[in-house]
């Protein structure tokens, strides 16, 4: 990445810029008038940075905000990424490099720091992350001219407990989490789930994001809204699903779910599931072939490049 300096900025809604060779990173607050659903802290944020300075890893989250990665040449479409975690954390690194792929694309790259129902910094700690992806739609899609963006082509990536926010953000945008505001603008025109959790029911379940999300409730109207996969109808967002075969945490059944549920509302969907054994595979900047060109053609076959 090279040389890296930062600037404050003490105006408007952007609170840092980074500068690094040959791209910029924009720091950009969700709520500058207040954070809902918040439980007052002085507890600091726990962030994790590299060797180069930059931010690995985040927890504790205090102030939601969006991470702006801006390609050379945008091509109008965007894309708000969740990052996986578990709910506990929030792993930047692996988006990071999401990022970096959808810019040589020409797509616009948001990462979205979520709050954690994991860290009790919540009244309502099932909704909080929620209310910050629905809150990060309402924002690109408000300042859409501002950053070139085509307001019908902004759609969610969601990786492992990220593509379980993503997911319910795509089944639910007909409901607001944040009382007093309207769902205008909260459905994504796409979704992309990458080693996606889905369902919280049966045996395919992610446990430590369930328990890290709903806690002991297990109440079962509960777990099936929270399942998305039960949530899709015919106005759930077109979606690409990728997934290993043999994922050694979140079961690929996971995806096959949601992609049944998909096909049966006679949602466009694709489906990729590869002969690997690991959790998220193929974003790596030194990865020349992977899913990622599989990708790049259904952003062609969708006109999102």
């Amino acid at each position: 990445m090279g040389n890296c300096i930062s600037v404050l900025f003490f105006m408007g809604l952007i609170s840092l810029q980074t500068i690094c060779e040959g791209q910029s990173e924009i720091e950009i607050s969700l709520y500058p008038l207040g954070v809902p659903n918040a439980i007052k802290t002085d507890r600091p944020e726990k962030m994790t940075f590299n060797s180069e300075g930059q931010l690995i890893a985040l927890s504790s989250v205090l102030n939601p905000r969006l991470l702006l990665y801006r390609p050379n040449s945008p091509n109008g479409a965007c894309v708000i990424l969740c990052p996986g975690g578990g709910y506990r954390n929030l792993n930047i690194e692996n988006v990071r490099f999401i990022a970096q792929r959808l810019n040589e694309m020409g797509v616009t790259a948001f990462i979205l720091t979520y709050r954690l129902p994991a860290d009790g910094l919540m009244v309502d700690p099932s909704i909080g992350s929620l209310q910050d992806v629905q809150q990060a739609l309402r924002v690109v899609r408000g300042r859409a001219s501002e950053w070139n963006l085509k307001r019908d082509k902004i759609g969610l990536w969601g990786s492992s407990a990220g593509g379980h926010l993503a997911a319910m953000a795509a089944t639910h945008w007909n409901v607001s989490y944040e009382k007093g505001k309207d769902t205008i603008d909260l459905r994504p025109d796409f979704l992309i789930l990458a080693w996606p959790v889905v369902t919280f029911r049966g045996t395919y379940v992610h446990k430590g994001s369930r328990m890290n999300l709903l806690g002991e409730n297990l109440n079962g109207e509960l777990l099936a809204d929270f399942s998305p996969n039960e949530q899709v109808n015919v106005n759930t967002p077109p979606t690409f699903l990728v997934h290993a075969g043999e994922d050694p945490s979140v079961s690929v059944l996971n995806s096959i779910l949601f992609y049944q549920a998909l096909k049966e509302n006679k949602v466009p969907a694709e489906l990729h599931v590869y002969e690997e054994n690991v959790h998220g595979f193929g974003v790596a900047p030194e990865v020349e072939n992977s899913w990622m060109s599989e990708l790049r053609h259904w952003f062609v076959k969708r006109g999102l490049e």
